[in-house]
């Protein structure tokens, strides 16, 4: 019997290729909704001219369309995408059903990392003259201190991992590192100024609103890279399902593939953390929710199916938070809504198979 064969359990239904046709025409229908849906109604002729680059539109809807509703709909998509794929990674790693890049405290630790520059360099005139100096743009600084945070934090709970067998032990650790980290932000906030403490505020509450194309210029080649290079990990994943030990008789060098799966958790998690803020629930729900759409635990098809289901997931969570009509809601809150129901699931089913044994 083969791996893919051994880690397959695809259950009876549509064929796996006519699943992935529909999560593909249920990402381009969000895409689209995306653009077209707002505060202000713009007629779908409008927003498929502003699309293909037409201009013969109202001046309005052009630039409410192209400078608000575009930069928006790409970060939701990439998002949603980069922490799919961070929590299926984690998930994969760690051997829990529970693990992603929030509840591990590797958010906390982008969010330390953003705080740092953010807050630090607001009040420092020098260390903004230092990163000038390195010739390193106030985005991309705080790209590289935010995937730095979640990388620390990342190993820190990998070292704890390596004497710790305890799959729930390892969580609360997480979660308890995750405290630790944001007494440090909580430090930085006491000495901040009002007015970076509400910006600040509004920050952790989660938004996809704030990315303007500047940002895109450097959060899309990162991300839309890290994005790619993870699908060459389906076969070291796949490994990993079966054991580590499993996976070094195969003759994969098992260190070298947790500082390849470290280094893109921390980058796509950092990445999405430092221009949206910490976005919850969606790196624990998409891995499960891809698993139940396609039926397979085959990373080939899971990798590839989270960046479809996490993107749709993500955009359609900020469409619902535009509901309420001039108010947005935290993005946080939808998301919460999506995510809560499935880690109980998660945990009513761990309960059940814990019970059976």
């Amino acid at each position: 019997m083969t791996t893919t064969q051994r880690t397959t359990h695809r259950r009876r239904g549509l064929p796996l290729p006519v699943r992935f046709v529909i999560l593909a025409v249920i990402f381009m229908l969000v895409a689209i909704a995306g653009l077209a849906l707002g505060s202000v109604n713009i007629p779908i002729n409008d927003v498929m001219t502003v699309i293909t680059g037409g201009t013969d539109v109202d001046p309005v809807s052009l630039t409410i369309v192209h400078d608000v509703r575009e930069p928006r709909t790409i970060t939701a998509l990439l998002v949603g995408a980069a922490l799919g794929i961070a929590g299926l990674e984690m998930q994969t790693l760690f051997r829990n059903p529970l693990a992603d890049p929030y509840v591990l405290g590797i958010s906390s630790g982008a969010s330390l990392g953003v705080a740092l520059v953010v807050l630090g360099t607001a009040s420092s005139v020098g260390a903004a003259t230092f990163a000038s100096g390195l010739g390193i743009g106030p985005d991309l600084l705080i790209m590289v201190a935010a995937a730095l945070g979640a990388a620390v934090v990342l190993f820190i709970v990998m070292l704890a991992g390596r004497f710790i067998t305890s799959s729930t032990i390892l969580l609360l650790l997480g979660v308890m590192i995750g405290y630790f980290v944001s007494s440090g932000v909580t430090v930085l906030l006491s000495r901040a100024s009002p007015e970076l403490v509400a910006q600040y505020t509004r920050w952790q509450f989660g938004s996809y609103h704030g990315v303007t194309w500047e940002n895109l210029k450097v959060m899309v080649p990162i991300m839309v890279v890290m994005i790619l290079a993870s699908l060459f990990l389906a076969k070291p994943l796949n490994a990993l399902l079966l054991g580590e030990r499993y996976a070094q008789t195969m003759g994969m060098n098992l260190k070298a593939v947790r500082c390849l799966l470290v280094a893109s958790t921390a980058i796509l998690a950092g990445a999405a953390t430092a221009f949206c803020g910490p976005i919850s629930f969606l790196g624990i729900a998409i891995p499960h929710l891809t698993r139940g759409v396609l039926g397979t635990a085959d990373h080939r098809h899971l990798l590839p199916g989270c960046i479809l289901t996490g993107g749709s997931l993500a955009l359609m969570a900020d469409i619902l938070a535009q509901l309420p009509g001039d108010d947005v809601l935290p993005v946080n809150a939808v998301n919460a809504v999506f995510g809560a129901p499935v880690v109980m699931i998660i945990l009513i089913r761990w309960y059940r198979n814990a019970e059976a044994t």
